[in-house]
């Protein structure tokens, strides 16, 4: 019997490409889960390990202050006791001062009674000697050891916050040079020379309308892609009250008013927003309104294939302000500019890109 046109001998064979098929993707998911799996364990041992580290550094710290402190406390503790002596001394010479007033109380009430002159003068020779040898200022801290170990201190503070955070040395590392392309420009925009910057303009400038010129979106992409390892760039939005920022697949919209060619809309593109005191991150058309309400001098972008990642930061302390786990991405990456119009006249300065310092060779 012939079913639709395939024989029985047809379908069997069907049948059997479909089970294995079947197979093959339950294989496939079961891999991917043990995958899923291996790397959990992975990033705890990963985080584990950096946890002792850091607790290790704060346990030599904290056991530098503690011999430090003793060292001063000792240095105290010797000028307290001599100050101590000092004072009692004086205590001891009040107390016989006291007595020879009594004394001369009594004698003065006694007509007939000659004061004993020279015990009075002896006595004003030995309070002179005492306040010449107690005097406070003979006993003081080694305060040129303390100006020292401030110093030292002060040295190895520089020294950890020239180090920190460790991140911000890691992620410059992926510094990647990028210049935006003047022929994806829309014509609204300014390109500088050396394309590291966009200015709105209010003039429509009269320039080639070639197929991947943003047309109604006051976008610019990157001349470069990108398309495995991790890239970090930091553009500098200062002064400026309306921008967008993100990384674009080259297939992006360009042209007409579609939705998609604004940056973060569609599928093609990631993007952060700062408009009217707001930030906001952007893709496939969903917004996720962010918690920040200082205005930010430098955004960092990072992007990294391995982890299918997409994260903004706050440059300078390196603060994440949001991050999309795009997964495996599809096509090449560029980096995408929209400096905004001119904002009620409040946001006619640039955006650029800040080429971060080159790796060391100590990272």
């Amino acid at each position: 019997m012939v079913v639709g046109g395939n024989t029985p001998e047809t379908l069997e064979k069907h049948h059997e490409c479909l089970k294995k098929q079947r197979e093959a993707v339950k294989y496939r998911l079961k891999k991917l889960a043990a995958r899923q799996s291996e790397i959990t364990k992975k990033s705890s041992v990963i985080r584990e390990s950096i946890i002792r580290k850091y607790q290790e550094i704060q346990t030599v710290l904290d056991k530098d202050l503690r011999i430090t402190l003793s060292h001063l406390e000792m240095e105290e503790r010797a000028a307290v006791s001599a100050l101590d002596g000092l004072m009692e001394r004086n205590c001891s010479l009040i107390q016989e001062i006291e007595q020879d007033l009594a004394r001369l109380t009594v004698a003065l009430n006694q007509v007939d009674t000659e004061p004993d002159t020279m015990e009075d003068m002896e006595t004003v020779e030995r309070v002179m000697d005492l306040l010449n040898s107690t005097d406070p200022s003979r006993v003081s801290l080694d305060e040129a050891k303390a100006e020292q170990i401030l110093s030292l201190t002060n040295k190895m503070l520089l020294l950890i916050c020239s180090q920190t955070p460790i991140i911000k040395k890691l992620t410059n590392s992926y510094s990647s040079d990028v210049f935006l392309d003047p022929e994806t420009a829309h014509p609204k925009l300014i390109i500088s020379p050396q394309g590291d910057s966009a200015t709105y303009t209010d003039t429509w400038q009269q320039l080639p309308d070639l197929p991947g010129r943003f047309d109604t979106t006051l976008n610019v992409i990157s001349l470069q892609g990108f398309s495995f390892g991790r890239h970090y760039w930091e553009i500098d939005v200062t002064g400026k009250t309306y921008w967008e920022l993100g990384v674009t697949y080259p297939t992006i919209p360009r042209k007409g008013t579609t939705e998609d060619c604004w940056l973060g809309r569609g599928a093609e593109s990631w993007c952060m927003e700062f408009f009217d005191g707001e930030y906001t991150a952007w893709h496939g058309g969903v917004p996720h309104q962010l918690p920040y309400t200082k205005r930010f001098c430098r955004i960092g972008v990072l992007c990294s294939f391995p982890a299918g990642l997409v994260t903004f930061l706050e440059a300078d302390k390196m603060t994440p302000l949001f991050s999309f786990c795009a997964g495996t991405f599809s096509d090449c990456l560029h980096l995408a500019l929209c400096p905004g119009h001119d904002h009620n006249g409040n946001n006619a300065k640039p955006i650029g890109i800040c080429n971060a310092i080159s790796p060391t060779s100590d990272l």
